[in-house]
């Protein structure tokens, strides 16, 4: 799976990883995190996220 780097700070989400602390399983997908989703660093949403 293809990880995700978060344009503003540069916080990486890896979808081995999931984000389990936030309740995201290890191999869920970037595409599968909720609308909702913002990075837990700075707080942006999924839109200012690039593939990497």
């Amino acid at each position: 799976m293809k990880k995700y780097v978060c344009d503003l700070c540069g916080w990486e989400y890896d979808p081995a990883q999931g984000l389990p602390e936030a309740g995201i399983e290890p191999g869920t997908a970037f595409e599968d995190l909720p609308d909702d989703f913002e990075c837990p660093l700075c707080g942006v949403g999924k839109d200012q996220f690039s593939e990497e």
